[in-house]
C-alpha cells in the first residue's frame, strides 16, 4: 500500500536552487516518487512511497526555511501513482501570473469541511470553482459557478469580465488541496471584494471528513496522480487519463469510435495533427513494448 501525500506551503526561498538537489536527494534515497515544485514563493506537489519514506520526505521538507506548519493531506493507494521523482523549479507554484498577489500577506477566511455546507447554501453566497474545466467536468459542489478556464492564469481576466455578477454577494472559492484559493482570494481581496471565503483543506479535505449523506459535492474529483479521480472517503473514482491530452474520461469512452489508446479521446481527438497522433502512436507502441518486457515505460520528460 502506498502511502499519497499532497502538499503546498508558501513561504520565502532566497535560493530554490539551493533546496532543489538535497530535497532530490532525500526523495530517491526513501523510494519516493511524484512531483515537487519549487520556486521563490514555496513548494507544491505530490509525492508516494511507504509510510517510512514519505515520513522520511516530510521531516525534510519542515525543515525547510519557513516550513515547520507545513500541512499536507494524505490518502493511499494499492498501485504505484508515479512512475518516477520529479523536483523541479518554476516561477509560480501554481501559476497565477499576478506578481502583486502574495498569500502570505492576506487570504480569505478559512472555512473547515463540517461548516462549509452552510455556508455555501446561504441566499447571499456565490460559490465559485477555481479549477479547470476538464476538472470540473468530471464534480462539483452543487450550485457553483463554473469560470470555464484552461488554466488558473485565466482566473483575472474571467473575474474582471465577470464580476457584476457578483455585486453585493460573499465569495466562497474552493479548490483540489487548497493551493489555488490561497492566490484567487488573496487577488479578490486586492479587487476589492470584502468578504471572500475558502474550503480550508480543499475538496480532498471535505470528501475525506464530509459523509456522502451530508454532502453537497456531485461527482469525482480529479487528482493529479495515477487515480486520476477520487470521491466520497478518497475511494479511487472510475475515471482513466487519455495519455495525449491528459484529461479524465470513463472506461466507456473507450467505446467511442475517436478513441484510439494513447492517441485521442472524444476531447482531443478534433485538437491534434495527424502528424501529432502519429507521434502519439509510435510513443503508444514502445509503452506496449517495455510491458511486454515486464518494464516501466518513463515516457517523455516535461
Amino acid at each position: 500500500m502506498y502511502t499519497i501525500a499532497a502538499l503546498y506551503h508558501f513561504t520565502r526561498f532566497a535560493d530554490p536552487a539551493k533546496v532543489k538537489g538535497p530535497l532530490a536527494e532525500m526523495c530517491c534515497a526513501n523510494g519516493v516518487k511524484g512531483t515537487l515544485l519549487l520556486a521563490g514563493e514555496g513548494i507544491n506537489g505530490t509525492i508516494a512511497g511507504s509510510r517510512a519514506g514519505i515520513d522520511a520526505v516530510l521531516w525534510h521538507i519542515r525543515s525547510l526555511p519557513g516550513c515547520g506548519n507545513l500541512e499536507w493531506k494524505e490518502s493511499t493507494s494499492a498501485d504505484a501513482p508515479f512512475n518516477r521523482m520529479k523536483v523541479r523549479l518554476k516561477r509560480e507554484i501554481v501559476t497565477m501570473g499576478q506578481p502583486d498577489v502574495d498569500p502570505r500577506a492576506r487570504v480569505g477566511h478559512y472555512v473547515e469541511p463540517a461548516d462549509w455546507n452552510a455556508l455555501i447554501q446561504s441566499p447571499d453566497v456565490a460559490v465559485i470553482d477555481t479549477r479547470n474545466d476538464y476538472e470540473v467536468a468530471i464534480g462539483t459542489f452543487e450550485g457553483a459557478v463554473d469560470p470555464a478556464t484552461k488554466s488558473f492564469g485565466e482566473f483575472p481576466e474571467w473575474w474582471e469580465k465577470n464580476k457584476h455578477r457578483f455585486h453585493n454577494k460573499r465569495i466562497a472559492m474552493f479548490c483540489t488541496g487548497g493551493i489555488r484559493c490561497e492566490k484567487s482570494t488573496n487577488y479578490l481581496l486586492g479587487q476589492g471584494v470584502e468578504e471572500v471565503f475558502h474550503l480550508h483543506g480543499g475538496i480532498l479535505k471535505y470528501l475525506e471528513d464530509v459523509p456522502a449523506k451530508d454532502s453537497t459535492w456531485q461527482g469525482e474529483c480529479f487528482v493529479f496522480d495515477g487515480r486520476v479521480s477520487v470521491g466520497h472517503g478518497l475511494a479511487e473514482g472510475p475515471h482513466m487519463l487519455c495519455h495525449a491530452c491528459r484529461r479524465p474520461i470513463l472506461p466507456s469512452d473507450t467505446d467511442r469510435p475517436d478513441y484510439e489508446e494513447g492517441v485521442s479521446c472524444f476531447h482531443c481527438v478534433d485538437e491534434t495533427s495527424e502528424q501529432d497522433k502519429n507521434r502519439f502512436r509510435e510513443r503508444q507502441k514502445q509503452i506496449a513494448l517495455a510491458r511486454s518486457r515486464g518494464e516501466t515505460h518513463m515516457g517523455p520528460k516535461t
